[in-house]
């Protein structure tokens, strides 16, 4: 209980989409921050998106306006869609769950607490 897990990666071609999902069995209702995380080969972990308690959404700036961070508290489900993919959005994903309702450290990870096993996205061109 309490672990999360992603789905939905996959490999797509450049411009193409994908929708990752993340769980947390055993919650039913989702009450603090929530993002997601990418790391790909040889480099640092980057935040991505995340939302919080009051559903105010962040995003890097490298994905501002193709991806869209969700959350589904009836189902305890959180989501990243994917749009306009390229192939430097290669890596592996991973949802994490904050300790408080805010997501203060969104753009590093830190202040989360609970994190997924990944989820591998790979791009081509």
């Amino acid at each position: 209980q309490g672990q999360l897990v992603e789905s939905g990666g996959g490999s797509v071609q450049a411009g193409g989409s994908l929708k990752l999902a993340c769980t947390r069995p055993g919650y039913t209702y989702i009450s603090n921050c929530m993002g997601w995380f990418r790391q790909g080969p040889g480099m640092e972990r980057e935040g991505l998106a995340s939302i919080d308690h009051f559903d105010e959404t962040y995003y890097a700036d490298s994905v501002k306006g193709r991806f869209t961070i969700s959350k589904d508290n009836a189902n305890s489900t959180l989501y990243l869609q994917m749009n306009s993919l390229k192939p430097e959005d290669t890596a592996m994903y991973y949802c994490a769950a904050g300790i408080g309702w805010y997501c203060d450290g969104f753009r590093t990870g830190d202040g989360y607490s609970t994190w997924g096993q990944g989820t591998q996205v790979t791009v081509s061109s």
